[in-house]
């Protein structure tokens, strides 16, 4: 049966360094509120509102979201259905893609598309200043070793000039972090990972001595059949779900971790939240720890 002894609600409370910012570590992410591909208006639109205002409701306050998912769609959406916003709310989105007509994701690095980008999600979603704005860079899914200086740059210009409070970045290396980080604090790093995917793991560790937050995507990306059949034997043997084993893995993995499950089910969604109560005994996550990467999701973030 789940073990859920004296554990935090939400995962407990996360104080980002050097902001002010205090979020429970397991968050939201709005992606999958759009249509059919992250493009377009959802199939039910009362039930994507629905399932925004139960996050506030379960006292999440961190929502990951981004101008590009729709596009304008999931912000307009949480424009709507949220605002005025909760004092508390954390807002982060993404700039560095834009999308096609035929639904395709394109990089988006000028100076004028990554403006436009920001001025956009301010727009969309009724905000003077966005609270995170993380750069998103490489490929669909793995990072790419390219200069990423020009870009960030970018960035801090538009934070000097007040319409973003504080820069994260998206699917990079250490190398590209410590190259953002020469010009300016970087407040968390998101990136592709979970238990079957754990080339990061590293990376994890370094961001955690220096109190930078990592924050997953894909938390269920990419597992086979054979993977499966672990993660799913290991989660009846607790009596929980597969996504609710893999989110508890990744929020006992390590403090700095932060979670943003999406769904666009209000079920899914507390079944999602109720994964921060779930204890994984050490022989449960022994046989976790031996599953291998194969594959990867087709969708980027």
């Amino acid at each position: 049966m789940m073990k859920t002894s004296e554990l935090p609600p939400l995962g407990g409370q996360y104080s980002f360094p050097t902001t002010p910012f205090t979020v429970h570590r397991m968050g939201y992410g709005a992606m999958q509120l759009a249509g059919p591909g992250v493009f377009g208006p959802p199939r039910d639109p009362e039930g994507a509102a629905a399932v925004l205002r139960e996050v506030i409701a379960a006292g999440v306050n961190h929502i990951d979201t981004s101008d590009f998912y729709g596009p304008h769609v999931v912000n307009e959406l949480i424009r709507n259905t949220l605002h005025p916003y909760p004092k508390d709310l954390v807002i982060v989105t993404k700039v560095g893609a834009k999308r096609g007509r035929n639904k395709s994701w394109n990089p988006a690095y000028s100076r004028e598309e990554l403006t436009s980008a920001v001025h956009d999600n301010l727009r969309h979603l009724a905000i003077d200043a966005i609270d995170i704005v993380n750069l998103r860079v490489g490929g669909l899914l793995e990072p790419l070793e390219e200069p990423i200086a020009e870009r960030v740059a970018v960035l801090a210009d538009l934070q000097k000039q007040g319409y973003i409070r504080h820069i994260g970045l998206s699917n990079v290396t250490p190398r590209q972090l410590a190259e953002a980080q020469a010009i300016t604090p970087i407040v968390c790093v998101q990136n592709f990972y979970n238990v079957a995917h754990r080339n990061d793991d590293a990376f994890i560790d370094d961001l955690a001595r220096q109190g930078i937050p990592y924050v997953p995507f894909f938390p269920l990306g990419g597992f086979t059949p054979l993977q499966s059949g672990v993660l799913d034997g290991c989660a009846a043997e607790l009596g929980v779900t597969p996504m609710q084993l893999a989110l508890a893995w990744l929020l006992q993995r390590s403090p700095n971790i932060l979670l943003i499950p999406g769904t666009s089910s209000v079920g899914h969604l507390r079944e999602n939240l109720a994964a921060a109560a779930v204890s994984i005994p050490t022989e449960v996550a022994e046989k976790l720890g031996e599953i291998e990467a194969v594959g990867a999701p087709a969708i980027p973030h």
